[in-house]
């Protein structure tokens, strides 16, 4: 910390150097900083005129489940604040209770009032989105019981887009890329030895990428560097006399080319729909560009023009049967259609708020909050 602090100030060495950095004056600094920085979140939040919370509860390395709860609100001079409010651990159980609880403790903690919430986001899980007893659920019968009209509820943008991806089923071919990748890696002298053949024949990279289930771009990066390195990873496990079929059958070797190709569109819609203060509006248009192309790359398919599936084309011959990359391609339009229903029922309010000049004001939604 100290050597990082003395490149980014280098005039002041000598005073950085005379602070006192034990472990127990860091933990203070840190405590110090975080009660400033939700002190500022409180008072800010005084003058909110309307806020959405988001949630999101994972389970860390300890089993420990920890629920992260941010809020984003505006105030009377438009002013837009997004801020992590609180990250609790969940010793006992995860129940919609339990969750609810711990929400309505944090906007109580903040002085942030209840009847104010104008959104909620959360993941698909049971817990949260169940019709009578999920969190959601929850949340809307206490704003009925305030007398409020209900919060928006919609799922996280990005986990729909992830689970979304998961419904291309090249099970086969993704099973055999991990376990190649896993014989590599998984063996501290295998994986020596397979680094040290790709420097002895100057390979453009270095290794291959582990496979992360919970990353949502691991898949796609794991697929195209391991593609990129076919014939080095061929070499190298046929001299251990290990037969690699997804590189040696060409139909495997088509399935992988397209799930390339496929994951790589995929990963470029998960960056556009990442970052602090996307607007809702904004990510859903990129979804629904998303899915103009998928109209686009089926119908493409059909007439064996593979203009935007560049691995493809480069691999594809003339007599490959192209069906079944039409139907994944349908079944990809399906999902997306299903799983973001709950964001089309609010396309009205998307459009009115992104251009209003261009809206149809007898379609405008009734106003809920009153600006004085």
């Amino acid at each position: 910390m100290l050597q990082a602090a003395i490149i980014v100030c280098p005039e002041n060495k000598g005073r950085l150097s005379n602070i006192s950095l034990s472990a127990n004056t860091v933990a203070r600094r840190i405590s110090e900083l975080s009660g400033n920085i939700y002190d500022q979140l409180c008072e800010k939040g005084k003058h909110f005129h309307a806020y959405s919370v988001a949630l999101d509860e994972s389970t860390d390395v300890t089993d420990i489940a920890q629920l992260e709860i941010y809020v984003r609100g505006v105030d009377d001079k438009f002013e837009v604040m997004e801020e992590l409010l609180k990250v609790t651990p969940m010793h006992g159980d995860t129940t919609a209770q339990d969750i609810f609880c711990q929400l309505c403790d944090a906007i109580v903690d903040a002085g942030l009032p209840l009847e104010n919430v104008a959104g909620i986001t959360t993941d698909e899980a049971p817990s949260m989105t169940g019709n009578i007893n999920g969190l959601v659920a929850r949340v809307q019968r206490k704003l009925e019981e305030e007398g409020v009209e209900k919060a928006v509820a919609l799922h996280c943008i990005i986990h729909q887009q992830a689970i979304c991806s998961k419904c291309l089923t090249f099970d086969n071919v993704m099973s055999d890329v991990v376990k190649y990748i896993n014989h590599i890696r998984s063996r501290g002298l295998k994986h020596r030895q397979f680094r040290a053949f790709l420097e002895e024949i100057e390979s453009a990279y270095e290794d291959v990428i582990y496979f992360t289930e919970v990353c949502w771009l691991s898949r796609g990066n794991v697929l195209k560097r391991f593609y990129e390195l076919r014939a080095e990873t061929k070499a190298f496990m046929e001299k251990d006399g290990v037969v690699v079929p997804v590189l040696s059958d060409h139909k495997r070797l088509m399935d992988l080319v397209f799930l390339v190709d496929i994951t790589q569109e995929l990963n470029v819609l998960n960056k556009k729909l990442q970052g602090q203060g996307q607007r809702c509006s904004v990510a859903y248009d990129n979804v629904r560009a998303f899915c103009t192309k998928l109209v686009l790359w089926k119908a493409q398919l059909f007439q064996r023009n593979l203009c935007h599936f560049p691995t493809c084309k480069a691999l594809m011959d003339s007599g490959t049967p192209l069906s079944k990359y039409t139907d994944a391609i349908a079944k990809l339009q399906e999902e997306f259609d299903h799983r973001f229903s709950d964001f089309k029922t609010h396309r009205d309010t998307f459009k009115i708020f992104a251009d209003p000049f261009s809206f149809n004001v007898e379609d405008a939604p009734l106003l809920r909050f009153k600006w004085s």
